[in-house]
């Protein structure tokens, strides 16, 4: 079982950080239109409930963004995924459909506003320790975005594994991405709002959509 170690970097510039992590067997597929009946009927409610202006008051991606500016970055040049999916949304926009395991966890990031991490565990190469640690990103440091090519996380709070990083709120490594292929997923719901029951509601409804839309046979669903 992998841990997940909070650096001091962090606890320094964002001492209100709690986070919540799942760790699941998964049987992935590419499309669920289950899941995307669920998805579509969220997103009319959130539209109606919801505007651009509104959503800049919601704590958990204002506090998203001030942890931003406190490690060193402009949230407004790298926006922190939770925002960008909820802006999307409120745009009008489609989302993107990716895989289902990406796609319910868009729809548990949408409902809560937190960033949340997704990678497949197998791919991850724990420190000496069987840890993850979240810290800051640094100048020159290598990351390969998913979609996005090499991005600067410079300044970006960033969990890294023994060979660097893997996740970060604006996009996570091409390294540990999400695909078919994957059987044991680790989610991370990063709550730099403070808010530990908000934190855990959100992971509870992860482990929800999981169970229904892609937990295999025989599998656990453990949240730690």
């Amino acid at each position: 079982m992998i841990t997940l170690q909070v650096s001091d970097e962090i606890r320094e510039r964002c001492p209100e950080f709690v986070g919540a992590a799942v760790f699941a067997d998964v049987d992935n597929s590419q499309f669920s239109s289950e899941l995307w009946q669920e998805i579509d009927s969220f997103i009319d409610d959130y539209r109606n409930r919801y505007t651009i202006d509104s959503i800049k008051q919601m704590p958990s991606i204002e506090a998203t963004r001030t942890a931003y500016r406190r490690c060193g970055k402009d949230p407004s040049r790298y926006r922190p995924s939770g925002e960008a999916l909820v802006r999307r949304t409120l745009q009008g926009k489609e989302l993107y459909r990716v895989n289902t395991l990406v796609d319910l966890i868009n729809l548990a990031s949408i409902a809560y506003g937190y960033s949340i991490g997704g990678f497949d565990a197998d791919k991850i190469v724990p420190d000496s320790h069987l840890s993850l640690t979240l810290g800051i990103g640094r100048e020159d440091e290598p990351y390969e975005g998913i979609g996005r090519g090499p991005l600067n996380i410079a300044g970006l709070p960033v969990y890294r594994d023994a060979l660097g990083g893997i996740g970060t709120p604006t996009s996570d490594h091409e390294r540990t991405k999400l695909s078919l292929e994957t059987t044991h997923l680790l989610t991370i719901v990063n709550g730099y709002d403070g808010n530990r029951q908000n934190t855990l509601s959100c992971a509870h409804f992860l482990q929800d959509l999981l169970r229904r839309f892609a937990h295999s046979d025989g599998g656990k669903v453990i949240e730690f």
